[in-house]
């Protein structure tokens, strides 16, 4: 496939630079401009705003250190378009822990990239790390408060919304689109704390141009990105929605996982860094890491107010409005899980019609239950959850193709029910578990098949 593009490219483009950055700071926000390059092809300046209404922390020092921690995860997808053997980082500093730490990100988050462009390397050999930069951690005394909730549009971040309820909570986006802003609303927050995100347009023209491109670990990118906004705003507590489910691979016998960031390993690994590097006593964890994909979806279920608004389709977020194509693994998958609490009126309701009615999602269909060679590149959920799903919606009498397909070659897959299980591999604190824990059983025992028919 583009093994040999890899290997004439980094043997072309040896060197990739992460040179400098610049924070400034504007009426309304802060501007972050980062300065790349590979030499002989390319110059890129990404930048980022973070918009002022409700940062009260403002030490210089401090935020232009973070804003160089950022700049290490960002180059990613700048440095992907050679995968230059060398990654030379002129505007600061790494300890070889450090070093290490960076390493193990770039060839995991980028294992996906790898897989789908065919590229095979060792980890050993995917890239030298060297930092010549004198950028040092500041010391800054710190006490926050409050939780800073990281909000996508989709059914998790909804589900974290309920859950902290009554709490001093303060919305985070990135790049924000409708489905976020009005599940916040439908929450009862009307304001947020603001982030975009510019990508370089030279990066867009050599993807046009035929260098390489391909997935990136961008919640490791909302990490680093989310602890910035939490010192900003004095938060305690940095809340994500990623779920227990995003720990299986995408590929079967392998660590390849197109959800590698939302991993509890790459939280366990962020906590650990932010704890060394980072400085400040403020926590990142995910809210619904002690849950699955099944239990989520029975939350949601009951959370009728954001049915109409909540999107997680990503092919339709590239329409106004955002709206689900109904054609991708994801709408399939999101159709599939909710499928098991909601009756086929309100599934159709949501998506604008009935997915198990077409034929033409049967190899998608096919890969979400585990029956080919690899899950969708998409977040979702495991293939037991999904055969759970799938089960409990003929035994709760729902019809279709691709259910009577189910029916005629696999037998009904409910032996264990899902909705029971806890995942015990998380950092939630004690306060917050109780919340979700409470959540669950207040619904686990509820018969939902009279509303699933």
């Amino acid at each position: 496939m583009n093994h040999e593009k890899f290997l004439n490219l980094r043997s072309q483009y040896p060197n990739f630079y992460y040179h400098s950055l610049n924070v400034t700071e504007e009426k309304e926000y802060y501007q972050i401009t980062y300065f790349f390059s590979i030499p002989l092809l390319a110059e890129f300046h990404p930048s980022i705003k973070i918009y002022k209404e409700k940062i009260v922390n403002q030490n210089k020092d401090y935020i232009d250190y973070l804003a160089y921690q950022i700049g290490l995860v960002e180059l990613l997808s700048y440095w992907k378009c050679t995968c230059s053997k060398n990654i030379i980082i002129e505007a600061g500093s790494l300890t070889e822990t450090e070093r290490q730490w960076f390493l193990k990100l770039y060839y995991w988050g980028l294992g996906e990239f790898r897989y789908v462009n065919g590229i095979s390397c060792e980890e050993s050999e995917w890239v030298h790390i060297e930092s010549t930069g004198n950028i040092k951690m500041p010391n800054i005394s710190y006490e926050g408060k409050g939780n800073l909730v990281a909000i996508g549009g989709g059914k998790d971040s909804a589900v974290s919304l309920e859950l902290l309820k009554g709490q001093d909570n303060l919305c985070f986006m990135i790049n924000p689109k409708s489905p976020g802003i009005e599940c916040m609303e439908v929450a009862g927050y009307k304001d947020y704390l603001k982030v975009e995100r510019v990508i370089d347009p030279e990066l867009l023209r050599l993807n046009q141009e035929g260098y390489l491109n391909g997935h990136t670990p961008f919640s490791a990118l909302v990490a680093f990105l989310s602890y910035l906004c939490a010192y900003l705003t004095n938060r305690k507590y940095i809340l994500l929605s990623n779920e227990g489910s995003a720990n299986e691979a995408t590929v079967l016998g392998t660590k390849i996982n197109h959800q590698y960031s939302k991993t509890y390993e790459f939280e366990d690994d962020f906590k650990e860094y932010s704890k060394n590097s980072l400085g400040l006593d403020i926590e990142y964890f995910s809210m619904l890491r002690c849950l699955n994909e099944l239990q989520i979806a029975m939350l949601f279920s009951h959370y009728k107010q954001y049915h109409s608004v909540f999107k997680s389709c990503n092919v339709g977020s590239k329409s106004i409005p955002w709206k689900w194509c109904c054609h991708c693994p994801k709408c399939l998958f999101v159709y599939i899980i909710l499928s098991a609490f909601l009756s086929t009126l309100e599934l159709t309701s949501i998506f604008g019609e009935d997915l198990y009615e077409k034929e033409e999602l049967l190899p998608t269909f096919l890969e979400l239950l585990g029956y080919a060679e690899t899950k969708p590149f998409e977040c979702v959920g495991t293939y037991e959850e999904v055969r759970f799903a799938v089960s409990l919606a003929i035994q709760n009498g729902k019809n279709g193709s691709l259910l009577e397909y189910y029916q005629n070659h696999y037998p009904l897959s409910l032996e264990i029910d899902y909705r029971k299980s806890w995942n015990e591999e998380h950092h939630i604190p004690d306060i917050f578990l109780a919340l979700v824990k409470e959540e669950v059983r207040r619904y686990v025992s509820t018969d939902s098949r009279e509303n699933s028919k």
